[in-house]
């Protein structure tokens, strides 16, 4: 932990002072190309616009507290999958955002090199004798067979942004480029040793401006990290209020230093302290 340190107070939906006001925008521009696509989990209804205050999560937009959910998605499985993943790569971003519309919670490994591209995505799901599939095709569909409501429940043109794969390969890319392709590499300065680190926790859900810096500084400092998908809908926005008595991404949970922190700018400032060699 740096010497001193005190975890900012959150501060939802808010432009901080240390937020890059110009990525930012870029993060926004990449939402609306992928048409915020894991925003909403698999199967979302509106239950209530007047939800009470009852420590459930609720969007409140003046008078009203609109709650979401999803009745479809009841897998039962618990043993993280993992991901072998490369933020810069489009196949991998198809694969995060399914993630997340079936409330998928995985652990994601960074990895890089001249042909990883070539490799990736990779996943080994250990609910299903520790299978590993390898291909975003291939991936999409053990997930959806494996943790997806029937067919029957939902309607599959609400997955044409992910399986429609020219469309959502070309504006993946283009997303990625607004951002600035980070991660291809891994940081020059980052700790030789950050990727046996315990993994960090992550509350996030992939499409999220807020979000995207510190996926993004995880990744590129190669460091093992589990995402628990919070899209709206997901239970576990309930069990965010429930730990922390309040709901707001990124979240981070940092098992090597015992840091819990909300506000992703400040999270990227932290990551870089603690993560990279100073010399």
């Amino acid at each position: 932990m740096p010497p001193g340190f005190i975890p900012p107070e959150p501060r939802p939906l808010t432009i901080t002072e240390s937020t890059d006001l110009g990525g930012f925008v870029m993060a926004l521009a990449a939402l609306a190309l992928r048409l915020a696509t894991g925003a909403f989990i698999l199967g979302w209804k509106v239950d209530t616009i007047f939800a009470p205050e009852d420590g459930k999560n609720a969007l409140q937009l003046g008078p009203f507290r609109i709650r979401v959910s999803s009745s479809i998605l009841d897998w039962d499985k618990t043993s993280v999958i993992v991901l072998y993943d490369n933020e810069s790569s489009p196949r991998c971003k198809r694969v995060r955002e399914m993630m997340n519309l079936l409330d998928i919670t995985y652990e994601c490994r960074p990895c890089f090199g001249p042909y990883i591209n070539d490799l990736l995505p990779c996943i080994m799901d250990p609910n299903v004798d520790r299978t590993i599939i390898q291909g975003n095709d291939n991936i999409i569909e053990h997930l959806l067979k494996e943790y997806g409501p029937p067919t029957s429940s939902y309607d599959p043109k609400a997955l044409w942004p992910i399986t429609f794969e020219e469309f959502s390969l070309a504006t993946s890319q283009m997303a990625i480029k607004l951002r600035g392709s980070t991660a291809v590499v891994q940081q020059s300065t980052a700790r030789p040793d950050n990727w046996c680190m315990k993994p960090l926790e992550l509350w996030a859900y992939e499409c999220s401006p807020f979000v995207r810096p510190v996926k993004e500084k995880l990744s590129t400092l190669g460091l093992p990290h589990t995402i628990v998908s919070c899209s709206r809908g997901s239970k576990n926005r309930d069990r965010m209020i429930d730990k922390v008595g309040r709901f707001q991404v990124p979240y981070l949970v940092d098992a090597n230093t015992g840091v819990e922190m909300f506000e992703g700018a400040e999270i990227v400032n932290y990551l870089e302290a603690v993560y990279t060699v100073k010399d």
